[in-house]
């Protein structure tokens, strides 16, 4: 499939599945509608052309079969149930009495995003079906994003849709109470969309500009809602200020160059300073959390006019406290390396081997990556490559596997 079409089905999904959702209050049976839908684009658009209307005709395409599948799920009620005054029949084909009128696709995929945070749900489930739901994420992405296997996800995104039916769950904002406890899996469910964006696990891309603009435009929306709350502040902050980087990370032919490497006369100023403004407004608050921090880090890589002037210590700093608030081994591998910056390799590689057994890192490559740049500049050049092979079979980013094994193939050459 062409990767304009993909790109734009990707972002239409939660549209389309907003408005039915809306319309019919059935999030499990809209969601298999929406799916049908796009895969009958995917197979039509790319020979017959895109249409006139694409949301129009995704929308039409999905409510033929979400009637199809009301009507279905109607016979099987009355098969099941043998008092029909339980349940109503006509209900099944009737939008939600106290569902609200459109209000534009941008605050109906708000309320999708707080739906798939439902209070119903565990928050691992939560954040896999906001993934597929409001993100566009198949179930392979989400598996390595939240280093799951992926039967494991694909269970969660089932289970979670069931419990929200279970639970009768409307689409319609919750009120504020409910709204506070849910922010924070909505707030990590953008940040992974982020990541996947900025840099993608599978493929032939190293960027996937749709999913950062679509994660950066929903930080916004949560952020315009909840102005006062800091870290919804600081997620958009650290999204401007990581995606102002995005232009310098790959050359001409695709491939990636390190942050060492990059032109910084290609960073996006003009998102450099709207995160710093923002992050400027959050932080006196004095109520740093995980993604103040890492707005933080990043501003200090973007106020350093050359890699050499970057101010190491505190990021040093900046990682520990981050590193103290959760237990999270990725953010031990970023230390290690900043750590090597400021005290050596040795230093960041002693660092490096306190998370080297973690579970959560198996199979991961960015362990193997880590160890093999700090080996490289600990002068190791065979055991370095040999990291750098091991990273690169264990990433299905073919621009990092082309990276990684450029990085081994010269350290193996005669000096």
């Amino acid at each position: 499939m062409p990767q304009g079409v993909e790109g734009l089905l990707r972002e239409l999904a939660p549209q389309v599945l907003a408005a039915l959702t809306r319309r019919y209050g059935h999030f499990d049976l809209a969601e298999e509608a929406v799916q049908e839908a796009l895969l009958a684009a995917a197979t039509q658009w790319p020979v017959q052309g895109v249409p006139d209307n694409p949301p129009g005709w995704l929308t039409t395409v999905a409510g033929r079969r979400m009637t199809d599948l009301l009507r279905s799920e109607q016979a099987r009620r009355r098969r099941e149930e043998q008092d029909a005054a339980r349940t109503p029949p006509a209900e099944l084909l009737a939008p939600a009495a106290d569902a609200p009128a459109p209000s534009g696709d941008a605050d109906d995929t708000l309320l999708l995003l707080f739906l798939c945070c439902h209070p119903a749900i565990n928050p691992p489930a939560q954040v896999a079906l906001t993934l597929r739901a409001v993100g566009g994420l198949t179930t392979a992405e989400i598996a390595r994003a939240l280093l799951l296997p992926e039967p494991t996800v694909a269970q969660r995104i089932s289970r979670a849709k069931k419990r929200i039916l279970e639970a009768g769950g409307r689409f319609r904002m919750p009120d504020d109470g409910d709204r506070a406890r849910r922010l924070d899996v909505v707030l990590h469910v953008l940040y992974l969309i982020f990541n996947e964006g900025y840099t993608a696990t599978a493929g032939e891309w190293l960027h996937r500009g749709e999913l950062c603009g679509e994660a950066i435009r929903l930080a916004r929306m949560v952020h315009g809602l909840l102005p006062d709350v800091p870290e919804a502040g600081g997620l958009l902050a650290e999204m401007l200020l990581t995606d102002a980087r995005r232009p310098a990370r790959t050359g001409v032919d695709g491939e990636l160059v390190p942050l060492a490497e990059q032109d910084r006369g290609l960073w996006d100023r003009a998102k450099i300073e709207e995160g710093i403004a923002l992050l400027t407004g959050v932080l006196p608050r004095r109520r740093p959390g995980p993604y103040q921090l890492q707005a933080a880090i990043a501003a200090v890589h973007a106020e350093a006019g050359r890699f050499e002037d970057t101010d190491w210590a505190q990021i040093v700093a900046l990682y520990e406290v981050l590193d103290r608030l959760g237990d999270n081994p990725v953010v031990t591998l970023n230390r290690a390396v900043a750590v090597a910056m400021l005290r050596g390799p040795a230093a960041g590689l002693a660092l490096l081997e306190t998370v080297a057994s973690d579970k959560r890192l198996a199979g991961h490559h960015r362990l193997p990556a880590v160890r093999a740049h700090l080996l490289e500049e600990a002068g190791e050049p065979a055991a370095a490559a040999a990291e750098y092979r091991a990273a690169a079979r264990s990433t299905t980013s073919l621009p990092e596997q082309r990276y990684l094994l450029t990085r081994a193939a010269r350290l193996d050459r005669p000096r």
